[in-house]
């Protein structure tokens, strides 16, 4: 029952909302804001586990899947489109289902959330299957549509997530390894897109994010497969060569071309001082991984492609 849901509950520090000054919404705001990152913190060793899970399912060729209702299918579809410009993914890696489809991120599809069996519909729509993962997102932990996709999951022997703003969440019955953010009640009594949300997103950064690195999509700190899609990657390519190598611009800019404009392989180039073809091989030897490349078979480097003629 929604009265037994703590996102549900009225917040007793805000109890007289609509008569504070603008200032005094924003500082509740800040200091209810500020206990989020806290209780994400208390669920890093479930969202460790999440993190192996998501990363053995890539090196098999799975896939990850979102699947959520109303703000929380928004935020799992934001979080998977985010995936291809920065780390460089096909665009079915990483999926966002919302109840109602698509074109409920922008407007509310009336029951779609209710319907258990659509939960199920969508992920057969994907060709789900048991390489893949699914994460289900319920501020409530209740929501219909969510328990669908993860009992369906669960029944193609695939690993499952589920991310929760409530203790004793119903949807993580169905969860290899349930997720519970305890955030409390709202500002706004049951505007879950606020604190709620606001965990929900720190914690599908960390999913994706440390999965992608687990993957080899980093180096450094550095986000290596990038993709150049408009001016602005074009040129936070060439400066991700130049911090990870330390270069000048025109050092850069020539090896990015060089590599076909492949910042990974751009990169070993200039520190095995190699052919791009070899650099090619190295990372194909090494999986994706730019500093397992560069730290293996050392006897077969050569000379600067840029100076040989």
């Amino acid at each position: 029952m929604l009265e037994n849901l703590t996102t549900e509950q009225r917040n007793h520090s805000t109890m007289h909302l609509d008569e504070m000054s603008v200032m005094d919404i924003l500082k509740v705001m800040n200091k209810e804001d500020q206990s989020v990152a806290q209780a994400v913190s208390k669920e890093l060793k479930y969202i460790e586990q999440a993190v192996q899970i998501v990363i053995n399912a890539f090196q098999q060729g799975g896939r990850l899947i979102y699947s959520g209702a109303g703000t929380s299918g928004r935020l799992g579809i934001l979080d998977a489109v985010e995936c291809v410009p920065t780390f460089g993914t096909p665009a079915e890696m990483v999926q966002g289902l919302i109840a109602g489809g698509f074109s409920a991120f922008t407007e509310a599809v009336e029951g779609a959330e209710d319907n258990e069996q659509l939960g199920e519909e969508d992920l057969r729509q994907i060709a789900f299957t048991e390489k893949d993962v699914l994460v289900g997102i319920a501020a409530s932990g209740r929501t219909p549509y969510v328990i669908g996709a993860l009992k369906y999951a669960r029944f193609t022997g695939a690993k499952t997530i589920s991310i929760a703003c409530n203790k004793q969440a119903p949807i993580s019955r169905y969860a290899n390894v349930p997720i519970e953010v305890y955030t409390g009640p709202e500002i706004l009594t049951g505007s879950t897109r606020l604190k709620a949300g606001t965990a929900q997103k720190l914690v599908l950064n960390m999913i994706s994010t440390a999965s992608m690195i687990g993957i080899g999509k980093v180096y450094k700190n550095l986000m290596v497969d990038v993709q150049p899609t408009n001016y602005k990657l074009v040129e936070r390519s060439k400066r991700i060569i130049m911090q990870a190598v330390d270069v000048d611009y025109k050092t850069a800019e020539a090896y990015y071309e060089q590599a076909n404009h492949d910042v990974k392989a751009a990169i070993v180039m200039i520190l095995l001082q190699c052919s791009y073809d070899t650099a090619k091989e190295k990372l194909q030897t090494a999986n994706g991984f730019v500093q397992k490349a560069i730290t293996t078979n050392h006897s077969q480097v050569q000379q600067d492609p840029l100076n040989s003629v």
